[in-house]
C-alpha cells in the first residue's frame, strides 16, 4: 500500500489538464500516444476540445529503484461539470493543479482549489505553458504562492507540448502525496465514484477501497441500496479494463457483477461484503443540485420508453442529471429534466443523439416556482404550463440564491451593471488579495439560469468564478408570458418571467420566431400574451402564387376574380393548416441575446 499513490489533475478550462495527462502516460510508457488527448475518449470531447467526463487510469513508475503505482483521475475544467471534479477529488488523495503560465488564476481555479481542499488534498502547484512566447511565469508564480501560501521553489514549471517538467512532476507524485490511508483486515469498503453502462457485461462500476480486501468471486452488497451480487469480474483501469484477481485498500480499480438496471447503482455509494458488512457508509460525498429545469421530449410519442431508457443509462455515466416524468399539450410525453448549466444540457443533448439514437426537442429551461392561491393553498410549479389560472393566484415565490462572484478590480463595474440587469442585491465585497475582489450577491435563481454565466465570463475576459447556493424564496411579481401561432397557444415556448422585462422579452420572441418559422401558403401571425391581453405582435407573410400572369391586357375584373379566388383558397389553407416550430426556434429563444 505504501507504493501506491492516488491523484487528479485541477485546473481552470482549457489550462491544459489532458494535454499533459498524454505526458505523463508517455513517460511511463503505459500507453503509446496516437493522438493529442488520449483520454477524451468521447467524439464529443474531442470535437469541441473540452474534457466532459472524468477518466481514470493507471501508471506504473519505477522511483530509486522502487516500482510504484500511480492512479490519475483527469478531471473536466468547466464549471458545468464540477460534479465530476467533486466525485474525483473524493477516490484521491493529492491533486495537480495547473495553472496556465500566460492566464494565471482563474475563476475554476479558485473553486477546484477548496474543493480539494475541503478533503485534506495535498496540492502541487504545477505552472503549465511555460513554453509559450505569452508566459508571465514570475507574475503567475506570485499569484499562486499568494492562493496557496507555498514556496516559490514548490511550484513545478512545466509543458504539456514540449514535455518539459514531467519528471518533476512524477517525482513530486511519489515523494509529496501520502499513500492511501486505511486497514487492510477491516471489512470491506470502497466508495463508488464512477460507473458506466456496457450493452454485453451490464453496468461496470469504479471504486476506490478505503478498507479492506476485494477479491474476484465474492459476495458483495451495496450499501445504500442494499442490494447483493456476485463480483464477477474486479480490475484496474488502463486504456481497457485489465482483470486482476484482488484489489486492496488504497487500489482505484472496477466492478462487473452482472447488475442490469441502472437504478442499483448510486454514485457515492459504499461496497461491502455481505459476510461482514462495515457499520456505516462512507461519509462527505455530497448530492448534486440541479440548477436548471428543461423538459425533454421525444420526437416521435412511442419512443417515450426508450427515452426512459436512454436517460436511465447517461445517468448512470453522468450522475449529475435529474430526470421525472411530465406531459405538455403541444408535445406529449416526456420528462423533466434538471442540469447544471446551459453547456450540460446541450452535451446531454447531443449525448442523447449520437450515443442512444434518440431525437429530442429541449423545452425553454427554467426553476420551479411556489404558486399560492386566493384560499391559501399552495403549488410548486415546475413548467409554465402547470400554472394555475390568474385569476385565482394571490401570489407566486420564486427561489432566490446567495452567489459569490471572485474577479479582478478591473472588472467590478461591468459585473455589477450585469448583476442589477438581473434584479441582484449586492450584500458585500471584500478584497481577498491585490487587485482580486469578491462580491456577494442575492439574485433570483430563475435570472442566472439561461444566459448569466455566459455573460459573466465574456465581460469579465473569462476572470470571474461564480458560485451559489440556494437561500429560499421570496414574493416576486411574475406573470406567464404566452406566445400564440395563429392564435394557438405554443406551451413549450412559454415562460414564467418578471412583470418589468415581459414586454421585452415578448417583443424579441416574436422577431425571433418570424425570422425561423419558415413561410407557408398562408399568413401566420406570431403574438406574445399575458393572460388574454396581446403585448406583441409579427406576421409571417404567406407565399403567394402569381396567379395572374395569363392575364394579359384585358378588363381588370378578371384580374380580381383569379385574386379574390386565391383569398377564398388561402383564407381555407388557414383555417385547416398547422404550423410546425422548428427545433432551431426552441433552442434560439433561449439564446436570444
Amino acid at each position: 500500500m505504501k507504493n501506491i499513490r492516488n491523484f487528479c489533475i485541477i485546473a481552470h478550462i482549457d489550462h491544459g489538464k489532458s494535454t499533459l495527462a498524454d505526458r505523463l502516460l508517455e513517460y511511463t510508457q503505459t500507453v503509446k500516444i496516437t493522438e493529442g488527448q488520449m483520454l477524451d475518449d468521447m467524439d464529443l470531447e474531442r470535437e469541441r476540445g473540452i474534457t466532459i467526463k472524468s477518466h481514470a487510469i493507471q501508471m506504473e513508475y519505477n522511483y530509486k529503484g522502487e516500482k510504484y503505482i500511480l492512479n490519475l483521475i483527469d478531471t473536466p475544467g468547466h464549471v458545468d461539470f464540477s460534479y465530476e471534479v467533486s466525485r474525483s477529488i473524493a477516490a484521491c488523495e493529492g491533486a495537480l493543479l495547473v495553472v496556465d503560465a500566460s492566464q494565471g488564476v482563474q475563476a475554476q481555479t479558485i473553486s477546484n482549489l477548496y474543493m480539494a481542499l475541503e478533503h485534506d488534498l495535498e496540492i502541487i502547484p504545477v505552472m503549465n505553458k511555460c513554453d509559450m512566447a505569452s508566459a508571465m511565469p514570475e507574475e503567475v508564480e506570485d499569484e499562486i504562492v499568494d492562493l496557496l501560501g507555498c514556496d516559490r521553489g514548490d511550484i513545478i514549471r512545466a509543458s504539456g507540448k514540449t514535455g518539459m517538467g514531467v519528471e518533476e512532476i512524477l517525482q513530486a507524485v511519489v515523494e509529496r502525496i501520502p499513500c492511501p490511508k486505511g486497514d487492510e483486515n477491516a471489512p470491506l469498503q470502497a466508495l463508488i465514484f464512477d460507473s458506466v453502462f456496457n450493452s454485453f457485461r451490464g453496468i461496470i462500476a469504479y471504486f476506490k477501497v478505503v478498507n479492506g480486501v476485494i477479491r474476484t468471486g465474492d459476495k458483495v452488497k451495496f450499501f445504500n441500496t442494499g442490494k447483493e451480487y456476485d463480483a464477477d469480474e474486479v480490475g484496474v483501469l488502463k486504456m481497457d479494463l485489465v482483470p486482476r484477481k484482488e484489489l486492496r485498500t488504497g487500489d482505484v480499480g472496477y466492478i462487473i457483477s452482472g447488475i442490469k438496471t441502472s437504478r442499483e447503482v448510486k454514485v457515492g455509494d459504499t461496497i461491502t461484503h455481505i459476510a461482514r458488512p462495515c457499520d456505516k457508509a462512507i461519509e462527505g460525498f455530497e448530492e448534486v443540485k440541479p440548477m436548471v429545469f428543461a423538459g425533454v421530449y421525444p420526437i416521435e410519442a412511442e419512443e417515450y420508453e426508450n427515452l426512459r431508457a436512454s436517460l436511465e443509462k447517461l445517468q448512470l455515466n453522468d450522475a449529475s442529471l435529474t430526470f421525472q416524468p411530465e406531459s405538455s399539450l403541444a408535445l406529449g410525453f416526456g420528462f423533466r429534466c434538471g442540469f447544471l448549466g446551459l453547456l450540460h444540457m446541450e452535451i446531454v443533448q447531443e449525448r442523447l443523439d449520437r450515443e442512444f439514437d434518440m431525437n429530442v426537442i429541449t423545452t425553454v429551461p427554467n426553476v420551479s416556482y411556489m404558486v399560492y392561491d386566493k384560499q391559501g393553498g399552495v403549488q410548486e410549479v415546475h413548467n409554465p404550463g402547470g400554472m394555475p389560472d390568474p385569476t385565482l393566484i394571490d401570489h407566486i415565490e420564486e427561489p432566490y440564491i446567495d452567489a459569490s462572484i471572485i474577479t479582478r478590480t478591473d472588472y467590478i463595474g461591468p459585473i455589477m451593471t450585469l448583476c442589477l440587469g438581473k434584479r441582484g442585491e449586492l450584500v458585500r465585497q471584500d478584497y481577498i488579495s491585490g487587485n482580486r475582489v469578491e462580491l456577494h450577491y442575492r439574485m433570483p435563481l430563475g435570472e442566472i439560469v439561461i444566459d448569466f454565466y455566459d455573460k459573466l465570463k465574456s465581460i469579465s475576459k473569462g476572470y470571474a468564478s461564480f458560485d451559489y447556493h440556494q437561500s429560499g424564496f421570496r414574493p416576486s411579481k411574475l406573470v406567464k408570458l404566452d406566445i400564440l401561432l395563429n392564435g394557438e397557444s405554443v406551451d413549450a415556448l412559454s415562460t414564467l418571467t418578471h412583470f418589468d422585462n415581459a414586454y421585452d422579452l415578448g417583443r424579441r420572441m416574436c422577431e425571433k420566431l418570424k425570422e425561423l418559422i419558415p413561410r407557408q401558403q398562408f399568413e401566420i401571425a406570431i403574438q406574445a400574451a399575458i393572460g388574454a391581453k396581446i403585448i406583441a405582435r409579427e406576421t409571417i407573410k404567406a407565399v403567394r402564387k402569381d396567379v395572374t400572369a395569363k392575364c394579359y391586357g384585358g378588363d381588370v375584373s378578371r384580374k380580381r376574380k383569379l385574386l379574390e379566388k386565391q383569398k377564398r383558397g388561402k383564407k381555407r389553407m388557414k383555417q385547416i393548416g398547422t404550423v410546425e416550430v422548428p427545433q432551431k426556434a426552441f433552442l434560439a429563444v433561449l439564446k436570444l441575446d
